[in-house]
């Protein structure tokens, strides 16, 4: 009955927001269209808003499990249209938050103690709230300020009905467009699953922060707050809680003379430190999720927060993503090309000549504008959208690559609008390239490996004696082997030879039963002597 009801609320949003216009134009069967135009609110409700905001308005309409659905939908860019896109950018995740009291009360149930003996201070007044979790201030008992992340009761329930929902809907779209296959949604709609239930297990965001800490540990660009693992369970998180601007509040940046040019460079320093030194970068940097440290503004230093989304890479993804980038801003499409076919990401049959035109034809525009006004997330988009066409299929951790290089870009210019992404990123990409394919690289695996040949060395003797041990026993037991197979091949055809004999007998018995003076003789034989001659054979050629 519930999940009959949300339905019937589902589609009097659709209604009420016209998104059944979205099929106007489609390929759809024939009984498919009569419905559509059948549908009674076609002709009581107008569609007088554009189509990406109606939809956006639509998923706000339908609550928290449907907005973070519409703001991961606004990433896979390859996917929707631009309109669309933009639109759904702007969901924000504003929810209600649910009464403290049942929050502390959900603290106190995971950590096993009221809160007054866990923290010195609590305030149940929560600092924000979201579609997944709320956070809440408090104190240790040693005096370090900390916030409280606690999932919302009851989310995980909604989350199911909701998602089961996404995918009827999905499988319905999959079936009647004629897109539908090589959009695949019910692909999105599972990708969106995986990642709202990870989101739902703190401990996996907590694991995310450590690592992220321990990369940055000591660096002057970004700080990452600490975890404080004795309190974190899987619906609840405490750590250190940080103090600084919001890095979208630049009148407050300028207002304690931020060096606005060095941090827009750090933004960048940062994002390609993640993605080419540690391969473990954070995906999720919009403005909400950043912060800027008060300290020593003339060398501002980033702080980032919520890490329930992360991306890596392989090191066969970071290089040939690196040789994409340097090739691209070399004007060397036909290098470009040939990396996009080996590294596997568009089928091996593919025609490079023409993939090589098709990039050239997206990409040459972009070279009639000054390099600064170049985006990297739009030259990324760019090539996904045409390698789309030969078949490319959906790389996952490209296209969180490209929605955190997006994010990075926009926010680095929205600081400095001066800001020359491609002079801040060419120096880290050669230099990154040259340390990993230059003779340092060589003399550093070799370096690694040789604690491991070192450590056996003094062992070798007798593992080369054990070796040759081994090799021995492999001889004598093929050698026994091949003795026992002849003695067991002479024993059987010692038992055969009488056979044989006898077989050899009935074959001559039965032809000199012919008559040996016609020509004909063969053909004389009567059937009783060819069968005679058919079990001789067989008894002297068996094996």
């Amino acid at each position: 009955m519930k999940r009959l009801l949300r339905s019937f609320k589902i589609l009097r949003v659709v209604a009420r927001y016209r998104l059944d216009t979205f099929f106007d134009g489609l390929n759809l069967p024939i009984y498919l269209r009569a419905l559509l135009m059948l549908l009674p609110w076609r002709y009581m409700i107008a569609a007088d808003k554009p189509r990406g905001e109606r939809l956006r308005l639509a998923l706000e309409a339908l609550g928290p499990v449907f907005i973070k659905f519409g703001q991961m939908l606004s990433t896979r860019r390859d996917l929707l249209p631009d309109d669309v896109a933009e639109e759904l950018k702007k969901l924000q995740d504003q929810v209600p938050p649910f009464e403290g009291a049942q929050a502390q009360r959900i603290i106190e149930q995971a950590l096993g103690q009221p809160v007054s003996e866990l923290f010195a201070k609590f305030e149940q007044q929560p600092l924000a709230s979201a579609s997944v979790a709320q956070v809440h201030k408090a104190t240790l008992g040693d005096g370090r300020d900390v916030v409280v992340k606690v999932i919302r009761p009851g989310i995980e329930r909604t989350i199911q009905k909701d998602v089961a929902l996404l995918y009827g809907v999905a499988e319905i779209v999959q079936a009647i467009w004629a897109d539908g296959r090589r959009l695949r949604p019910v692909e999105v709609v599972a990708e969106y699953e995986q990642t709202i239930f990870d989101e739902l297990d703190l401990r996996k965001e907590a694991a995310n922060g450590s690592q992220l800490h321990r990369n940055f540990a000591g660096s002057d660009i970004l700080y990452v707050p600490e975890i404080y693992w004795d309190y974190t369970r899987a619906n609840v998180l405490v750590m250190e809680r940080i103090h600084g601007i919001p890095v979208a509040d630049v009148d407050q940046l300028h207002a304690q003379n931020t060096d606005m040019k060095k941090l827009a460079e750090r933004g960048v320093e940062i994002f390609f430190t993640q993605v080419f030194r540690d391969s473990f970068f954070h995906a999720d940097m919009h403005p909400g999720n950043i912060f800027v440290s008060r300290e020593n503004p003339q060398s501002p230093q980033y702080i980032a927060v919520d890490f329930g989304i992360v991306g890596s890479l392989t090191p066969e993804d970071q290089s040939y993503l690196a040789r994409n980038f340097l090739a691209f801003f070399q004007r060397d499409y036909r290098q470009v090309a040939q990396l996009h076919v080996d590294s596997g990401w568009v089928p091996s049959d593919t025609n490079v000549d023409a993939f090589e035109t098709a990039i050239r034809s997206v990409c040459e525009p972009i070279f009639e504008k000054p390099l600064k006004e170049i985006s990297f997330g739009q030259v990324l988009l760019g090539l996904f959208q045409t390698a789309r066409r030969f078949n490319m299929e959906v790389q996952p951790q490209l296209v969180l690559l490209q929605k955190t290089l997006l994010n990075i870009e926009g926010l680095g210019r929205q600081l400095y609008p001066e800001l020359d992404l491609w002079k801040t990123a060419k120096p880290f990409l050669e230099g990154w390239m040259k340390e990993r394919m230059g003779p340092k690289a060589v003399y550093r695996t070799i370096k690694q490996q040789a604690p491991d040949w070192l450590e056996k060395m003094p062992h070798m003797p007798q593992l080369v004696f054990d070796a040759l041990n081994q090799v021995r026993r492999l001889d004598d037991n093929r050698t026994r082997d091949l003795r026992a197979y002849a003695a067991a091949k002479a024993e059987l055809e010692q038992k055969r030879r009488p056979g044989r004999y006898i077989g050899i007998g009935l074959i001559a018995v039965a032809l000199l039963a012919g008559n040996e003076q016609s020509l004909q003789w063969l053909s004389e034989l009567p059937a009783s002597s060819w069968l005679v001659v058919a079990v001789g054979g067989w008894l002297a050629l068996r094996r």
